[in-house]
C-alpha cells in the first residue's frame, strides 16, 4: 500500500467532524426539549398557583417553591443551550474548514497527477526518437 493522500486523510477527519457537528446538535436538541418541558411544569404551577380550588390554596408556599426552583433551572438551561450552540457553530465552522482543505488537497493531486502524465509524455516522445536512432 502507498502513501496515503492528504486529501483522504482530510477526508477522514471531515467525517469524524461531522460526526462531532451532529453530536452537538444531537446535545442542544436534548436541551431544547428540557426546556419545554420544564416551561410546561413553569406553567402547570401557575395555573395551581392562581388556582381558587381551597385543595390549591393549602400547597401555595409548595407551590411558590417549586416555581422557583423551575425559574433557576430555566435559567441553567438557557445558560447551557447558549453554550451547546456556540459549540454546534464552532464544529461546524471546523468541519467546513476542513472539508475546503480537502477540496484544495484534492486539486492539488489532481494537478499533480496530470503534469506527472504530461511529463511521463514528454519523457516518452524525448526517448521514442532516441531509441528510433540507435536502432538506425
Amino acid at each position: 500500500m502507498g502513501p496515503q493522500k492528504k486529501s483522504d486523510k482530510l477526508k477522514r477527519l471531515v467525517a469524524v467532524q461531522r460526526h462531532m457537528e451532529r453530536m452537538a446538535e444531537s446535545d442542544l436538541g436534548i436541551t431544547a426539549q428540557r426546556i419545554e418541558e420544564n416551561a410546561r411544569s413553569m406553567e402547570t404551577v401557575m395555573e395551581a398557583i392562581g388556582s381558587l380550588d381551597p385543595l390549591h390554596r393549602l400547597f401555595a408556599q409548595n407551590y411558590a417553591d417549586r416555581f422557583d426552583r423551575l425559574s433557576n433551572t430555566d435559567k441553567q438551561l438557557h445558560g447551557l443551550q447558549q453554550v451547546q450552540e456556540m459549540k454546534l457553530m464552532r464544529e461546524r465552522a471546523k468541519g467546513d474548514r476542513l472539508e475546503d482543505n480537502m477540496k484544495e488537497a484534492r486539486d492539488h493531486e489532481e494537478r499533480q497527477r496530470d503534469d506527472d502524465a504530461i511529463y511521463d509524455l514528454i519523457d516518452m516522445q524525448f526517448a521514442a526518437p532516441a531509441s528510433s536512432k540507435v536502432q538506425e
